[in-house]
């Protein structure tokens, strides 16, 4: 067996599970959908289970109206949404996989406008206090837990997990932050973790011994006036007490200034955390976060951090994860590359969750492949994300495909983002993609620059041109000396910087070439990690003086992520980065970069100039085949620059694949 710990099964008491892979929790947006999003639902988690995965959890549900996340009906509370969840429980079911419904009451972060909490204080992510339950709404609420898991039972879960942990209603009842009560739900630990006691102990009742009751426990708050480790230790042993069978872990409250999901989070960073908690334990617990490869869960099992792994996002870039590992194939699991695009960012948008290096993910009804009608020669030039996804989309529907990349491997620009701090696993992605593709038969041509006579010459049915950007160089008198460099230049290796670098562009490119200038080169311990978050430091001190400057006027660092921008905009700023909006640029010298801010002509003595200044589509050779009659397609970055999209790339490729 390739992973002796991983895929061994284990028994959790009411049940046994094949191996110790757990799919987390996610929002997706389709909980609070209704019957319109059943069908969709069933399909994203039977997939999962049908390759391999023995348990799901699923996105969030409330057990009352005033503990749901956002106005609409995400919750469960009477007999008639049975029929929202029965057909779900029944996919999984005949997927051979289980299921637990998950039941989240937000507490003071819900976004809408009855919102509850032990105490009337604002969260400061949150728009209003909430109102403060008393002694019958706390009974009342232990009620509602019991209802939601009782119509769980019915609709044929395999049991419940509780939320405890991310600062929702239990985190918050349980934290000095957030409970300043002096009554029997409030003061010492005892009372402040008597609602998550009574909690399990209501569901306990009503799953019975034939359904898991597992609990998501807050390992670390990362908040002012959080558990401490004493209490956070007591609390997990009285919840096990209680009746759960199982503990899953979270890390950190969504109003913590320490990062826990972003790109800049180290691999497994809480890991050893877990694994002390989990020896203090009388029942098996889940280790989770930052884990997106087997080699790394399995390691982590071997050494005690837990008895399962639990993963979310690793689980939309991948169904497969399971299977990739059993069968040995690990070079073809793509990987979570912790982006947040297309699933976190997604659902705080109102978007549907998927993902950007798996645009099935959440979709599965909406990209159903089948086999080519007609087996076409198929050309696909250009071999970054966008013609990476058309290859392996042909591929798999049994077209002949032969893909072109003129350098000597494929990624393109997702190769030149991996040597982006954080960003390190993006070129798995594309070597993963690659992997697929000769598996399924496709050819793969590197280090070919195609040009309108080679694919005369071969006879293709069809040319998809995915042939990317190339950097748009402005119009700026001097921007050819050696003094400026390009982005694609410097994070290639092909040129260095020197100690004071001025960066031309504030995009996302900008903005990463800046964390690539400041990049220690470390992976800090967890200590270390936290010390320079909650201290205040985002960045530790830099060699390098970096300045950032923009035409247009307006914030820098707009057009980031909505989870993930805000990391690397403190990064930036505790580093000292300087940014100057409103910039006209006048010339380039030898000595630096002349420009005019504020009405006023200045100059910035530097060693480098690294031009970010936006990119323009390569697409000369749709422009020369386009009077061949040959079915062209144009996609990704040859068909519209713009700011560098790969959520958009890897989409047009896979729609293009699939309509061929």
């Amino acid at each position: 067996m390739p992973y002796p710990h991983l895929l061994a099964p284990i028994d959790l008491g009411p049940f046994t599970l094949p191996n110790r892979v757990i799919m987390g929790s996610m929002h997706t947006n389709l909980e609070e959908a209704g019957m319109a999003a059943v069908p969709a639902l069933a399909a994203f988690y039977a997939t999962r289970a049908r390759q391999g995965c023995g348990l799901v959890v699923t996105g969030g549900y409330a057990p009352n109206v005033e503990g749901r996340m956002k106005a609409g009906p995400g919750y469960l509370i009477d007999d008639h949404q049975l029929a929202e969840h029965r057909p779900v429980t029944d996919a999984v079911h005949a997927a051979g996989g289980r299921i637990l419904l998950q039941i989240l009451h937000s507490g003071r972060y819900g976004m809408h406008g009855d919102i509850v909490g032990p105490s009337p204080i604002r969260a400061p992510i949150g728009r209003s206090a909430p109102r403060e339950l008393d002694d019958a709404g706390i009974r009342r609420t232990i009620a509602d837990y019991r209802r939601c898991a009782q119509l769980a039972c019915a609709a044929g879960y395999d049991g419940c997990e509780i939320m405890g942990s991310e600062g929702y209603l239990l985190s918050q009842f349980a934290a000095p932050r957030t409970n300043q009560r002096s009554d029997e739900w409030g003061g010492p630990l005892e009372n402040r973790i008597r609602l998550a006691v009574e909690v399990v102990r209501a569901v306990r009742e009503v799953l019975g011994p034939q359904r898991l009751l597992m609990y998501r426990h807050s390992l670390l708050d990362l908040v002012d006036g959080g558990l401490p480790w004493d209490e956070t230790v007591a609390m997990a042993q009285a919840v096990a007490a209680a009746g759960a069978d199982v503990l899953s872990t979270g890390v950190g409250w969504h109003e913590s200034p320490v990062p826990t999901v972003q790109q800049c989070v180290p691999d497994a960073l809480f890991a050893d955390t877990a694994g002390r908690l989990a020896r203090a334990l009388q029942i098996p617990l889940a280790v989770t976060n930052r884990i997106n490869h087997p080699q790394l869960a399995e390691a982590l099992l071997a050494r005690g951090d837990g008895s399962l792994a639990m993963l979310a996002r690793p689980f939309l870039a991948d169904p497969g994860f399971v299977r990739h590992a059993s069968e040995g194939h690990e070079e073809r699991l793509v990987p979570c590359i912790a982006c947040n695009q297309a699933c976190l960012d997604h659902y705080f948008t109102g978007e549907a969750v998927s993902c950007m290096v798996n645009p099935v993910a959440g979709r599965e009804l909406d990209f159903v492949p089948s086999v080519a009608a007609q087996r076409k020669r198929v050309a696909v030039v250009g071999a970054g994300p966008a013609g990476l996804a058309a290859a392996l989309a042909a591929a798999e529907r049994g077209h002949a495909v032969v893909l072109f990349e003129q350098q000597t491997e494929v990624g393109g620009q997702f190769l030149l983002a991996g040597r982006i701090p954080g960003k390190q696993d993006y070129p798995r992605v594309a070597a993963a993609y690659e992997a697929r593709l000769i598996d399924a038969g496709g050819e793969l041509r590197t280090g070919t620059r195609v040009d309108a006579a080679l694919l005369r010459r071969e006879g293709f049915d069809e040319i998809v041109v995915a042939c990317g950007v190339r950097p748009r160089w402005p119009d700026i008198p001097g921007i050819d000396l050696p003094i400026v460099v390009g982005y694609d230049e410097l994070l290639a290796g092909r040129a260095t910087a020197g100690t004071r670098v001025a960066i031309i562009g504030a995009g996302g490119i900008g903005h990463d070439v800046a964390a690539f200038l400041l990049h220690d080169g470390g992976t800090p311990s967890l200590s270390a990690y936290l010390t320079r978050w909650q201290a205040g430091g985002g960045s530790p001190a830099a060699e390098r003086r970096l300045w950032m400057l923009k035409r247009s006027a307006g914030p820098f660092g707009k057009t980031l992520g909505k989870t993930t921008g805000w990391v690397l905009r403190r990064e930036l700023a505790d580093a000292g980065v300087v940014q100057l909006d409103g910039v006209a640029y006048l010339r380039i010298t030898a000595d630096g970069l002349h420009y005019r801010h504020a009405g006023e002509d200045q100059m910035l003595r530097v060693d480098t100039i690294v031009c970010c200044a936006g990119q323009e589509s390569e697409n000369a050779l749709a422009t020369e085949m386009a009077d061949d009659g040959l079915p062209l397609h144009c996609i990704g970055g040859a068909a519209r620059a713009g700011e560098l999209d790969a959520k958009r790339a890897f989409e047009e490729g896979l729609r293009v694949g699939l309509a061929l």
